[in-house]
């Protein structure tokens, strides 16, 4: 089929095009985007883990190779370790501090959140029937002091 044969039987088949479906199709992310510092710290303690791996490995082959590498690079790769150990908890410790200093929402304090907005609801309407009421007797003390009204009488 030559490429004008291809071009009119495809404009003849216009009327029945069939809609393409988009390559590229955008979904909601089911969780939340990582903050930046906590982010970097998961970054950089997945680079560390994965050089102390091909530490290990390194130390591992050596080892059963026989070679001289392999003292030097166990000792490393046990440094590693630590320091790896140490960029997972930089990790931990780092998102600990953005929640507290950015107020995640955990559940218990949404629900006592939930308390406080209740209270606050029922305070404000508890106020707006207070005013109500008083501007209530405000009207009905000034209707009774007005012209042709009688002053109460005290003893």
């Amino acid at each position: 089929m030559d490429t004008e044969e291809r071009r009119s039987a495809a404009s003849a088949a216009d009327g029945a095009r069939i809609p393409r479906q988009t390559l590229w199709v955008e979904e909601p992310a089911v969780r939340r985007r990582m903050p930046d510092p906590v982010r970097t710290a998961a970054v950089r303690a997945v680079l560390v883990m994965s050089l102390t791996i091909i530490q290990a490995m390194v130390a591992l082959l050596s080892t059963l190779t026989g070679s001289w590498l392999a003292f030097p690079t166990m000792l490393s790769s046990v440094g590693s370790t630590v320091v790896a150990t140490w960029a997972v908890l930089d990790v931990w410790v780092t998102r600990q501090v953005w929640n507290q200093r950015h107020g995640v929402v955990s559940v218990p304090s949404s629900s006592a959140r939930q308390l406080r907005r209740e209270r606050r609801a029922a305070r404000r309407a508890a106020r707006t029937a207070e005013r109500e009421a008083a501007r209530i007797r405000r009207r009905g003390a000034s209707s009774l002091s007005g012209p042709g009204a009688r002053a109460p009488v005290r003893s």
